[in-house]
């Protein structure tokens, strides 16, 4: 798992943000129950808030030597304790003097002792306070008598207005012409002898208070107070499932942002393999202009500046071989008209000394031409001309041009299948070419080569019964002018460009070459690997 999480950025970034998914998890589960909480203390002001406004009126309309009394006989027939104090002498904090100030009522829970409620009087210098050990329905039915009595001291034009000032927007209340509807004849009954009548609408987990009004000449006013609904908290179940939902809905995005950032840094790392592999035009598509935009900006900036210094070397490299031709050309000319001016056999034998050293010189040249045009066309980025090869008789050209020049070797192409490959034809024959050469150089007396097909593969096996290959050596060979120690003499020495032309010409293909122990021959075996794509032919 270590091992996992050190390799992949989007499961460690993930993971992190799986960690911090469970603390918003723990947050949310607060901040609900916070939110709930919060509700539920409004939803008490907001009933308190009718009453007490009631109270208040009724004492601000009383003298203040009354109060007293008038509290005491509220508090029996409400059952509750009421007192009026001084607002200077009750302990208020900055924010709960300005709710009261504002005209708000003061909700206190007391544990076992239930609630303490607090409002200030219209002259804005006593506080009436009422605490409350519960709420029941004597308490409710004692609050609607009073509101009652309230409204009855007034004309039944100005009542509407008065109620209207003392409920407010914190309940419903109404009064009506006309009987309510949904009560049976008991209950209108009891209304009609001056009692309050409670309804409860459990559908709706709520209540209603109904009271008549009747004036001096007998006529009636229905006052409705409700439907007063209890408070609903917000069930655990549905809490879990919104906080779940939320946090799916993070995750998934969340997963889709980073999801998203690892593409473009794989697509950044596919073209960074793709340079190092020498495919120098590669290019990231900067898509824009964050961090990683500038990351694939940078990336092209250094191939481009790769491929400028790359092109410019190859072109002095081209440029040196080319002029190294005149002067060869001239020495050579020299040479021959110098031989013709002379009989002396001894000069005669440094002048042929001296024309196998012009004709390696120009051998030279060549391999230093060909090494450069491979580097010049991947550079540049150059498409291969492929086509299909039939690559026995490939083999069979490279052998027929071989043979006479190491008559003492027998080259064979071993028997098998016909075999076809998608490939460059000129340069995979160099590649072939150049290993056999190398081969007959060390080879005491035979040269194998093997086609074979293999799965989206076509193997070129070429060994020889020589020396081989230390082991501490396959890697350097395949360097320019890389040659063994034994190999230095001019008889088997080369110019130690054979190799990497092979090896160049093998990456431009997509594929590789290799060198171990032949099991046949006990000399060295090279191994070409020509990758194929899906769908071409590999031999029939």
């Amino acid at each position: 798992m270590r091992r996992v999480l050190a390799d992949s950025t989007f499961l460690r970034v993930y993971l992190l943000l799986a960690l911090a998914l469970l603390l918003t998890f723990g947050l949310a589960l607060l901040g609900v129950a916070l939110v709930d909480q919060v509700r539920r203390e409004a939803h008490r002001e907001q009933l308190a808030e009718a009453p007490m406004r009631l109270l208040t009126q009724q004492l601000a309309a009383l003298p203040p030597e009354s109060h007293p009394s008038w509290l005491v006989a509220q508090a029996r027939r409400l059952d509750m304790a009421a007192t009026v104090e001084p607002l200077d002498r009750v302990p208020l904090n900055y924010f709960s003097r300005i709710r009261l100030e504002r005209g708000g009522v003061l909700l206190q829970s007391r544990e076992e002792q239930g609630w303490r409620l607090q409002k200030l009087l219209p002259d804005g210098e006593r506080l009436l306070q009422v605490d409350l050990t519960n709420l029941s329905e004597h308490q409710l039915r004692g609050l609607t008598e009073l509101l009652g009595e309230w409204l009855a001291k007034v004309p039944p034009e100005e009542r509407q207005a008065r109620l209207e000032r003392v409920v407010g927007d914190s309940i419903p209340a109404s009064l009506s012409e006309t009987p309510p509807s949904g009560l049976d004849a008991y209950q209108l009954g009891r209304l009609s002898d001056g009692e309050v009548v409670i309804r409860l609408l459990p559908g709706r987990w709520s209540m209603a208070m109904y009271l008549a009004l009747t004036d001096m000449s007998g006529d009636a006013t229905w006052l409705v107070v409700g439907p007063v609904e209890a408070f609903e908290p917000m069930p655990g179940s549905l809490q879990l499932l919104l906080v779940m939902i939320l946090l799916a809905v993070l995750g998934a995005t969340i997963y889709l942002i980073v999801r998203g950032v690892e593409a473009r840094m794989a697509r950044l790392e596919l073209a960074a393999s793709r340079i190092a592999a020498g495919r120098l035009d590669t290019r990231v598509k900067v898509e824009s202009g964050d961090f990683i935009g500038r990351l694939g900006m940078a990336l092209n900036g250094m191939a481009a500046q790769v491929q400028s210094l790359l092109r410019a070397q190859q072109d002095m490299i081209r440029a040196v071989s080319h002029e190294l031709r005149t002067p060869v050309a001239r020495i050579r000319f020299a040479v021959q008209m110098v031989e013709d001016m002379t009989d002396e056999e001894a000069v005669r034998r440094q002048l042929q000394g001296i024309d196998g050293d012009i004709e390696e010189l120009d051998g030279l040249i060549d391999e230093i031409l060909t090494y450069a045009r491979l580097g010049s066309d991947a550079v540049n980025g150059r498409e291969m001309d492929a086509t299909l090869i039939d690559c026995r008789a490939m083999v069979e050209r490279v052998i027929e041009g071989l043979r006479p020049l190491h008559g003492h070797l027998a080259i064979v192409l071993a028997e098998g299948p016909e075999v076809e490959a998608v490939a460059e034809p000129r340069y995979l024959q160099r590649a072939v070419q150049n290993l056999v050469v190398n081969a007959c150089r060390h080879a005491r007396s035979r040269v194998v080569i093997r086609l074979r097909r293999e799965p989206h593969l076509v193997r070129i096996d070429v060994e020889d019964d020589g020396p081989g290959i230390p082991m501490a050596e396959r890697q350097a060979i395949f360097k320019p002018f890389a040659r063994l120690d034994d190999s230095r003499t001019r008889r088997s020495g080369g110019y130690g460009l054979g190799l990497s032309i092979v090896q160049k010409v093998m990456n431009w293909h997509g594929g590789s070459v290799a060198v171990d122990d032949s099991p046949n021959l006990g000399g060295a075996r090279f191994t070409l690997l020509l990758p194929q794509r899906a769908g071409s032919p590999t031999g029939s």
